[in-house]
């Protein structure tokens, strides 16, 4: 009688034992993502399946446009103020328990360093706080693999970041494996979007006071007619993969100034032809960044870099978002056989969703976890993966002519 006293507790025991087993080999990881590297200061929770469980973004764009441009020092003081209501908002929209977040991923690497101190130093508190792992994440890295969460795309992929602080093309290899072929030798293409809009004074045009400079430009380039104005695409006869809007900016410069004395139009005024040059400006940057794209896909098909089956071309950061822009490198796409991809517009512009993925990637597979008690450090200025933009100016690819026709 006794082993049969004792058969039915023991099954009992041994079936619980194995249900909380089962139960802890699916319980879902989950990240939080907080990044703060420029003017944006967002936060969002996943699980391991890209499912957003909350998030949280407060935009510092209006108090910039209003200040002519982005005031390191007012990034900073906005970022502190906003930083533990925006995550605190994350977890509550999620119902999830700090002490039941598996790890912290946060950007540390490249941005502005007043903004990325405010955001690493919040991280390690917390961290340290709930004795969590800290996973440092490279904001190119996470731009580069948001698109991942939407779709399943393999490596390696071709990837363009294009943005106010970022202009760059890389083949991803691994989720920390990147291949640099090409990047801005000066200004960013968003940069330089934003600054040709302040010359043409966008901010007091009636459709475009609560834009930023690129979508100004966006907007009033769809009634513009681009060919009125005629600006040389940069780098012509350079057969790199490299960028430089300076050059454009001063031309654009040039023309607006001598449309305001033909006109007789002070500064800050608004010309006859701000539609006209807006589209033209915005023509000549689709077009340069089209042409660097599609030297970038040669190469890597001429190295065997790409796969055969289905070839993507991942186009991710704020300016990617620009609809025109999205067109002009669908044509380039189109003409060489890969597959166009880009993340949603929300999740183009900086946020705390992509930090989040790129820290479930990383924890995944194990690589970059750190523990809650070594010391981090921000970095300004980090390159993205392995350069070999020498080795694409020594292949000296020339590219075909290519119609890029865009329906307004």
């Amino acid at each position: 009688m006794f082993p049969c006293v004792l058969n039915g507790p023991v099954r009992c025991w041994m079936k619980l034992t194995t249900s909380i087993r089962a139960f802890t080999a699916v319980r879902p990881r989950l990240v939080l993502g907080i990044e703060t590297s420029c003017d944006e200061t967002g936060a969002a929770v996943l699980d391991d399946t890209g499912i957003i469980l909350g998030e949280s973004l407060h935009s510092q764009k209006q108090t910039h446009l209003d200040s002519g441009g982005i005031i390191p020092p007012v990034a900073q003081r906005l970022h502190r103020e906003n930083i533990c209501r925006v995550v605190q908002e994350a977890l509550d929209r999620s119902g999830i328990e700090p002490n039941e977040l598996t790890a912290v991923a946060t950007t540390v690497k490249p941005g502005l360093s007043l903004s990325l101190g405010i955001g690493l130093d919040f991280s390690l508190k917390f961290v340290r706080l709930h004795e969590k792992p800290f996973i440092p994440i490279h904001h190119m890295e996470a731009h580069a693999l948001t698109v991942r969460m939407l779709h399943p795309v393999d490596f390696p992929f071709l990837v363009l970041l294009v943005s106010g602080g970022h202009t760059l093309l890389a083949l991803a290899k691994e989720i920390d494996e990147f291949l640099l072929l090409g990047q801005t030798l000066d200004v960013a293409a968003g940069d330089s979007l934003d600054k040709i809009a302040r010359s043409l004074s966008l901010r007091n045009h009636p459709e475009c006071s609560t834009l930023s400079g690129g979508q100004a430009i966006e907007l009033l380039a769809k009634e513009g007619d681009r060919r009125a104005f005629h600006f040389k695409t940069p780098m012509g006869q350079i057969y790199d993969c490299n960028f430089s809007f300076a050059g454009l900016q001063n031309q654009v410069t040039m023309a607006i100034k001598k449309k305001e004395k033909e006109e007789g139009v002070e500064t800050g005024q608004l010309l006859s032809c701000v539609k006209d040059i807006a589209a033209a400006s915005q023509h000549t940057v689709a077009s340069h960044i089209a042409k660097r794209t599609h030297r970038a896909i040669l190469f890597c098909k001429s190295k065997g870099l790409l796969p055969q089956h289905n070839p993507t071309l991942v186009v991710s950061g704020g300016v990617a978002s620009n609809e025109y822009i999205r067109q002009t490198l669908k044509i380039v796409t189109d003409a060489t056989g890969l597959h166009l991809l880009c993340p949603p517009s929300k999740l183009c512009t900086d946020n705390g969703v992509m930090i989040a993925w790129n820290g479930i990637e990383r924890l995944k597979q194990g690589k970059g976890i750190m523990s809650h008690t070594e010391e981090v450090k921000y970095e300004p200025k980090a390159p993205l993966g392995l350069d070999i933009t020498s080795e694409v100016k020594d292949a000296a690819i020339k590219v075909p002519p290519l119609k890029l026709r865009i329906n307004s």
